[in-house]
Parts: structure tokens; sequence; C-alpha cells
């Protein structure tokens, strides 16, 4: 009975190959809370190198075991679309940074504001890719929908490339509500979401979100809206949930380690945005250039090669144009108000 139920198929794939993928991912974030992250500290640029080489690496070999047990197409259909959602996720990194520098989130404590942020984001993803499986299943001109967006969105990013993308973490609705509606405050003891401290006018012991909280509802919700340019572009490479899924899940389980190294090498990567827009207009346009061609879909090697072939010359092309520039000076991310407490009104 347990042999059928693992042998049947899930969106697809057998279901032992999907909660064999789970488990692997959550024995990744296991080794990384438990064992790496174990006690909050200030992550500096070497070890993020290390833990982002260790993350690509993971993607990488997850790649070469798809290629192996699905086929040589299931495995570039992986390797793009880890490319493409790799690249995609460090604009959302550079939006996590302005917001836990709004927040003035300490930087040791940043780990775990990104390690549940990223849990969240697993959820969301696996429900936004989920549905949009279903509508592609029963829609299939939706694919067309995504890629005319996906070159919209690429010339759109083309245009703005120069210019100042700044995220206005302070206009966001969601966080004005919770401000409006709920119990807030500016102090910080160490990692804690939550606080119970006295109430201004009452006395009585409330509960208050922290700004660590505050900076995790923006984080996912910043998610929400990159996901939006992310999964049209990975339902353009693939249609299979399983590839979309894993390819998905393990860029963005690098995104911790990423945000680490980019916030100190941000200056070197000036023009990747535009390799990255040419990828997405590329990516977009596959599905016209196949049906004016003929084909029956894009050839996998060329998808792969030319993504490849652009980011990597957008990386060698922006480390080679700031080789002498200096690293910018940053201006000091402002420290929260402390507050003594005791251990019965932590929480979080």
């Amino acid at each position: 009975m347990e042999l059928t139920f693992l042998a049947a198929e899930f969106l697809g794939k057998p279901t032992w190959l999907w909660l064999a993928f789970i488990g692997v991912v959550g024995l990744i974030l296991a080794f990384d809370l438990g064992v790496l992250h174990r006690k909050a500290h200030e992550i500096e640029l070497r070890e993020s190198i290390l833990l982002s080489l260790f993350y690509i690496g993971l993607g990488l070999s997850y790649g070469g075991f798809v290629w192996w047990y699905l086929g040589p197409v299931s495995g570039m259909q992986y390797l793009t679309g880890y490319a493409v959602e790799k690249s995609l996720s460090m604009d959302n990194v550079f939006v996590i940074g302005v917001i836990l520098a709004y927040f003035g989130i300490p930087r040791a404590y940043q780990h775990r504001i990104l390690f549940w942020g990223i849990l969240g984001v697993i959820v969301l993803r696996g429900i936004m890719i989920g549905l949009g499986a279903g509508l592609v299943a029963q829609f299939h001109w939706i694919l067309y929908l995504f890629a005319a967006f996906l070159i919209f969105t690429g010339i759109k990013m083309l245009m703005s490339a120069g210019g100042d993308d700044h995220y206005d973490v302070e206009s966001n609705a969601v966080l004005k509500f919770m401000r409006k509606r709920f119990h807030v405050t500016d102090r910080v003891d160490k990692d804690r979401f939550w606080l119970r401290l006295p109430h201004p006018k009452t006395g009585r012991l409330t509960w208050y979100a922290t700004p660590l909280f505050l900076a995790l509802v923006c984080v996912e919700l910043a998610d929400v809206i990159f996901a939006v340019d992310s999964i049209p572009a990975i339902f353009t490479i693939t249609t299979d949930p399983f590839i979309v899924f894993t390819s998905n899940i393990f860029a963005i389980l690098g995104l911790r380690a990423m945000f680490f190294m980019l916030s100190a090498l941000v200056h070197r990567f000036e023009y990747l945005k535009y390799a990255l827009s040419a990828v997405l207009v590329f990516i977009g346009s596959k599905i016209f250039i196949a049906d004016l061609m003929g084909w029956e879909k894009f050839p996998p090697p060329v998808s792969l090669g030319v993504t490849f072939g652009l980011l990597a010359a957008g990386f060698l092309f922006s480390l080679w144009k700031t080789r002498t520039a200096p690293a910018p000076l940053q201006a000091p991310i402002p420290v929260p108000l402390a507050v003594e407490v005791t251990p019965a009104e932590r929480i979080g």
C-alpha cells in the first residue's frame, strides 16, 4: 500500500520524488539554522561568499540529478530556470537591503528575518506555482500572455537600468495597516519578533510587534511582488511543475547568503541589469520564435546557451567596468532603541 502511494504520480512525477525533494530542502534548512547559524552573529563577506558558493553548488548538483534521472531536456530546462530565477532574485536582494536598513535591523539579527522569510517564500511560491500550473494546463494560451509580459518587463528594465529604483518602504499599505491596527514598538530585544511591554495608558503587559517582525512582513510582500516576474519567466521555459518548483526553490535557498555578499559588492554589479533585461526579452520571445519557425518548442540547448551567455557577459562586463571603482561609503544603519525585558516578557 505504501509503495503504491509513493509510486503514484503527483503533478506528473512520482510522489516519492516530491517527498524526497521536500526532505532535502528540510535538511538543508535544518543544517543552516541548527549548525551554521545556531547563534546570532554578523555574517562577514568571506562567510557570505562561501555560503553562496555552497548553495550554488547544491543547486547545480541537483540539476545534475535532474539531468541524470529525468533526461537531458529536463536537465537543461532546470538549469535555465535556475539561472534565470537566481538572477532575478538579485533585485529582490537589493529591496531586502532597503527594508532592513529602513527598520534599522542590526546585522547580527538580519539572518533570522531572512531565514523565516525564506520559509514563507517557499510556501508562497509553491502556492503560486500550483495556481500557475493549473492555469497553463487549462488555458495554454496564457503562456503567450506570460511571454508578452516578460518582453514588456525586460524593455522596461532596460529603459530604467540607469535610473533610481528606490523602494519606498514607508508607503507600504500593509505596513501602514499594521501600525494603525496593532501595537508596534521601535524597541529591539536581540532577535525577538514580539515583546510584552507595559501599555502606556493601562500599564498592563501587552504584545508589541518589533521592527524585526515588521521587516519580515515587508520581505514577504516584496517577494510576492517579484514573483510576478519570476513565475511567468519559469513557465515560459518549461510547464513541468516539478522543474518549475525545484529550480525556483533552489534559487531562493541561497538568497540569505547572497544578500550579505551583495550588500558588500553591490557596486561591482552595476551593469548586470542590462544583461538581465536582455534575458527576459529572450525568454519571452522564445514561444513566438518557435511558432514562426514551426517548431514544437524552442530548442532547450539553445535556450540554455543563450541564457548563460547573456548572464555571463553581464557579470564579466560589470566586473571589468567597475574594476577600479571604490566601494561606496554606506550610511550607518540606525540602531533601534534597546530595551531590557525579563525572560517572561519575551516571545518570538
